[in-house]
């Protein structure tokens, strides 16, 4: 719908400029919203008063200008009414015919609904998680992780072809380090007491080969399990030490020799970053010859590319803020543009149990483990939890409300509406009910409640949208709480079942269209749609 008011809003402007009501100008994107309060309609624009400069009138009067120039045929079969309020808002109030007749849509289109073809098939790589294995994930890596996941959900559902990857850092600092803390001689960095069941597995002093063997047990017997636990399938997992054994950091940085963007200081080389917009040089090769971790991401991305990926998307922490302007000038020297990377910084978990702060350090060995919350709260819980603040601002993950069994979980109370929905559908087949979903008297659903739950219903394309657009993951939980609050609303309000046998029908399409959309949007999250609870 929202397309379609953008679009009948177009071409009023353009009539007006072809009958030069309007002068000529490049009309801009034209932002359709949902108003905060119902009395100003379904949908609102605030257009008139962003183009009141070209037109040199008054922003209402612009507004009027352009309602009447819509296509009076399209606008009958859509909107109860189309209004004009001050300082020049247009605001669209949907009709009851055109929001009954989208139950028969919804219901047509079933596990098809919402989907999209804004991506076009272009190949995205998300690549999210990538944690060093140098210990079990924990609290932190599960935000990334679930967001990644459910990103690519969305992408996929917009029409792009998605690959999810994890990068695996198997070689260097963070190995010896590894090593030297399984070792436990004065290098030791980490802690835990997965360390002492390494210790009797892994044998030897060399901190390059205990560390790399313990990677190994670590990735394998620690990190694969836990991501499978999570619901997570990757496509790839990506070996930093294969981009070194098939000489791709080396032909990355002889490319960069040849474009003149490395120079040597210090006995180290270091990246021309600052050519590109980095704030300073990078080193590549320490003086030691070692070459650094940016060194492999650069010939990391570049494969990427060359694998002919459209779009790579990063899902990094907060920690690696910095990491962006380097990546960006190593696409950029490599000749690919800028709008072709995106990412996405997660801020930090807290958890909280009793009312107080559960403190973690993975160096320090005090740390909560992802397979331990999933243990303790499901994984349907833990993904809801995680999704629902937006990946830029802090998250204070409440233990005991996600292990609550009752509508104050917000988890229960969306899968508790898809539940009761199967529960009454149950209950018609047990009654050997003649009475199924019809589509031919959608007319009959008219109560304020059935109107709103229609309402947020037709809202889920936009939801795929919107977020495949900006990665706003979090509206999907909002957005499922919505429908569930509706949904108990009409529910509570209406009787499904009744002695008016067409009403009972219409209601029952109602009911299974909720379904759809209710189970659509779980799908999405990775997280189950129960029929029972």
């Amino acid at each position: 719908m929202r397309d379609t008011i953008e679009e009948l809003i177009k071409e009023a402007i353009t009539s007006l400029q072809e009958r030069k009501i309007f002068p000529k100008f490049r009309i801009p994107r034209i932002k359709v919203e949902h108003p905060d309060k119902m009395v100003h309609g379904d949908y609102a624009t605030n257009i008139a008063m962003i183009i009141a400069k070209q037109i040199g009138k008054e922003p209402k009067e612009i507004a009027q200008l352009i309602v009447q120039s819509f296509n009076h045929s399209i606008i009958q079969s859509l909107f109860a009414k189309i209004e004009v309020v001050q300082p020049g808002f247009i605001n669209f109030f949907l009709s009851k015919k055109y929001l009954q007749t989208q139950v028969k849509e919804i219901l047509k289109s079933d596990e098809g609904f919402g989907k999209l073809n804004i991506g076009k098939n272009k190949k995205v790589n998300v690549e999210f998680i990538s944690a060093n294995p140098t210990g079990p994930l924990t609290l932190g890596n599960g935000r990334g992780g679930f967001l990644g996941d459910v990103l690519s959900n969305v992408l996929e559902k917009a029409g792009f072809k998605v690959k999810r990857e994890y990068y695996i850092n198997d070689i260097g600092e963070q190995i010896r380090k590894l090593g030297h803390s399984v070792i436990g001689d004065s290098q030791a960095v980490y802690k835990g007491k997965y360390l002492l069941q390494l210790r009797k597995r892994v044998k030897g002093k060399d901190p390059e080969k205990v560390g790399e063997k313990a990677a190994k047990i670590i990735l394998e017997e620690m990190i694969k399990p836990t991501v499978k636990r999570m619901g997570i399938k990757f496509d790839n997992w990506f070996s930093e030490k294969s981009l070194h054994k098939k000489n791709e950091v080396e032909k990355a940085l002889n490319f960069l020799k040849k474009k003149n963007l490395i120079y040597k200081k210090d006995g180290a080389l270091w990246f021309c970053s600052s050519k590109f917009g980095d704030e300073k040089d990078r080193v590549l090769v320490r003086a030691n010859n070692e070459k650094t971790y940016f060194a492999s991401d650069i010939a990391y991305l570049e494969n990427k590319f060359k694998r002919g990926f459209d779009l790579l998307i990063y899902i990094l922490g907060a920690d690696h803020a910095g990491y962006i302007k380097r990546i960006e000038a190593a696409a950029e020297a490599f000749g690919h543009r800028k709008d072709q990377l995106r990412f996405i910084i997660v801020q930090l978990v807290r958890l909280f149990e009793k009312g107080e702060e559960v403190r973690m350090s993975k160096r320090a060995g005090t740390f909560v483990t992802l397979e331990e919350l999933i243990n303790r709260t499901g994984v349907d819980v833990a993904r809801f939890f995680f999704l629902q603040r937006s990946p830029g601002s802090h998250l204070n993950f409440n233990l005991d409300l996600a292990q609550e069994q009752s509508e104050k979980n917000p988890v229960y109370y969306v899968q508790y509406a898809h539940a009761r929905i199967c529960s009454i559908i149950r209950k018609l087949k047990t009654q050997n009910s003649k009475l199924k979903a019809t589509t031919q008297n959608l007319r009959l659903l008219n109560h304020p409640t059935e109107l709103n739950l229609i309402k947020q219903l037709i809202r889920f394309p936009e939801i795929i949208k919107d977020t495949a657009k900006d990665y706003q993951v979090q509206r999907l939980p909002q957005y499922s709480l919505e429908v569930a609050r509706n949904f108990h609303d009409f529910y509570e309000k209406c009787r499904v079942i009744s002695e008016d046998k067409e009403l009972t029908k219409a209601r029952i399409a109602l009911l299974l269209a909720t379904k759809i959309v209710l189970r659509n949007t779980l799908n999405l999250m990775g997280i189950s749609a129960p029929e029972k609870m």
